[in-house]
């Protein structure tokens, strides 16, 4: 084989940024002048100041092309009534979030930040250091939640108490600018994050969109669709294949060129993805309970592979859609323009409550009656409850499993109640509830069976699909497990949740046990005690 000539090829090579960005300042920047050419010196304390506006706001705001895509399921007549109700939700929530308060999702998400610095342009600083103090800034501030948890040896962990470390990811480039994407990730929502190790056998049209159609399938609903869904094919690591995925989810990609070259560079194939979202449609998994609206949109980004490789990348980014941009050049500090009224959105005849076929239950009976009073309703049955929940997730459970393996019992409290799987954000002043919503249900699916022997665990709320042995464990000892709806975390604190307390294991911070009361919190049967599933009939 010849020997190719030396050509450099940008991998991504966008081709426009058409992001509307507002001026957050002139202050923190200056020209310099070194060795015959201008160079923009950025003051530290600016880089403080991005990353604290730039997490601010994509906390409680979120970009208008997104909620245009949500809004246009309203007008759907393909749209199941199960798609409105929940794009309804996502846009009241949006519209409740964006007052600053209430982020619209409790898991207010990994800090991530991905720069490109220009080689002419001067800190004179460890930039991660100060655009860190941005993040600490903001988490500490605002009304969101620690997420995470930092090693003191391999079992042993603490919250770190500042939702740092941030994951941060800075590179050179050329010119005087230096750009940035922040990304606030949460935890379920990276989880559907996968790679396959595929070979060229992979790669014929029919083989590939049969496999990414199948992949698709299995991401479920634990992630709160309606999903921006993002598949790369290529790359020449494992690793690179799944940073392409995430800036994909982001919309940090969408202007590639949508062909290839002998040189290597990455592109979209536009209809690859339309086949896609079609097919996404088709699931009838729907935005979480049945219907069209599995995903907004679909992406799919070819790269180049080594010969012997040929990873395959999944990922999504979920109704917090929580990505922005923002850019340092000579002329201020710049922050992407966020929507500020996502409440224009919502269609007048969808201003109100609709409760239609709703069953009230009342958590404030005995166990033995609220089951019996769900065990009347079939699977798909929507609910509003009304009175006590305890909230436990993942370290809570583990504890609690703990105290069954000594051979102690469960406490009171967790067979009087149904148990909530969430795990809340800050509290604002004069509020009784910081925002709440629900987390991944699978996570605690090996409890189950073990609790519910024992009698706890008999009802359970939280989002997305589960897996066999719940349902075997439901119809065994007479469970239900109840599905809420998975993203408006600020609607629900703000009409949902009348009072929270602290019930046991406070050193936890968010993981701890938690009482709640609610008054017409929505949800659905999704198991019931015959064993009955709602996701089994669509994934």
């Amino acid at each position: 084989m010849p020997v190719a000539e030396f050509h450099y090829q940008d991998p991504f090579p966008l081709t426009k940024d058409d992001t509307h960005y507002r001026l957050l300042t002139q202050d923190h920047v200056s020209v310099a002048h070194f060795d015959g050419q201008d160079v923009l010196k950025v003051d530290p304390e600016g880089l403080v100041l991005v990353a604290n506006e730039a997490f601010r706001d994509v906390s409680f705001l979120l970009r208008s092309a997104h909620l245009e895509k949500v809004a246009a399921i309203l007008k759907d007549p393909e749209a199941s009534a199960n798609d409105r109700g929940v794009a309804l939700a996502m846009l009241r929530n949006a519209e409740v979030a964006a007052k600053g308060i209430l982020p619209f999702c409790q898991d207010t998400g990994t800090a991530t930040i991905i720069g490109k610095k220009g080689q002419r342009v001067w800190t004179g600083v460890k930039d991660e250091e100060y655009l860190s103090r941005g993040v600490y800034k903001t988490y500490t501030e605002e009304n969101l939640r620690y997420s995470q948890t930092v090693p003191l040896n391999m079992y042993q962990e603490v919250n770190s108490g500042s939702n740092l470390p941030a994951q941060i990811d800075l590179y050179a480039t050329d010119g005087m600018d230096y750009h940035f994407l922040f990304v606030a990730k949460g935890g379920g929502s990276a989880n559907k994050t996968f790679l396959f190790q595929q070979t060229k056998a992979l790669l014929n049209p029919t083989s590939l969109e049969s496999f990414l159609s199948d992949k698709m399938k299995t991401l479920g609903t634990a992630a709160c669709p309606p999903y921006h869904l993002a598949f790369v094919v290529g790359g020449t690591s494992a690793e690179a294949c799944l940073k392409t995925v995430k800036l994909a989810t982001a919309g940090y990609l969408d202007h590639l060129p949508t062909e290839g070259n002998p040189y290597g560079q990455a592109f979209r194939d536009r209809e690859l993805e339309d086949r896609l979202l079609q097919n996404a449609y088709s699931t009838g998994i729907g935005a979480q309970f049945g219907g069209k609206y599995f995903a907004l949109d679909v992406r799919v980004i070819r790269l180049p592979r080594h010969g012997a490789s040929c990873p395959v990348g999944i990922g999504v980014s979920c109704s917090a859609d929580r990505n922005i941009k923002a850019k340092i050049n000579r002329h201020g500090i710049w922050l992407e323009e966020l929507e500020r009224n996502p409440g224009r959105f919502i269609p007048e005849e969808y201003r109100g409550k609709y409760d239609g076929d709703v069953v009230k239950i009342d958590l404030n009976r005995p166990m033995r009656e609220v089951l019996a009073e769900l065990s009347k309703h079939p699977v798909t049955t929507q609910l509003s409850l009304t009175g006590t929940l305890i909230v436990a997730r993942d370290i809570a459970h583990a504890k609690l499993k703990e105290k069954l393996d000594r051979g102690e019992d469960l406490p009171r409290y967790f067979k009087d109640h149904p148990v909530y799987y969430a795990g809340p954000a800050k509290t604002p002043e004069g509020m009784p509830s910081g925002s709440f919503g629900p987390t991944t249900a699978g996570r605690m699916d090996s409890y189950v069976e073990q609790f519910q022997s024992h009698g706890g665990s008999m009802i359970m709320l939280a989002k997305g699909n589960r897996s066999t042995v719940v349902a075997e464990a439901c119809k065994k000892y007479g469970g239900f497990y109840l599905g809420s709806i998975g993203g408006p975390a600020a609607l629900l604190a703000q009409e949902n949740i009348k009072k929270v307390d602290v019930l046991d294991y406070p050193e936890l911070g968010m993981e701890a046990i938690w009482k709640i009361e609610v008054v017409d919190f929505p949800a659905f049967i999704l198991i019931d005690d015959k064993g009955n599933d709602f996701f089994k009939k669509l994934l």
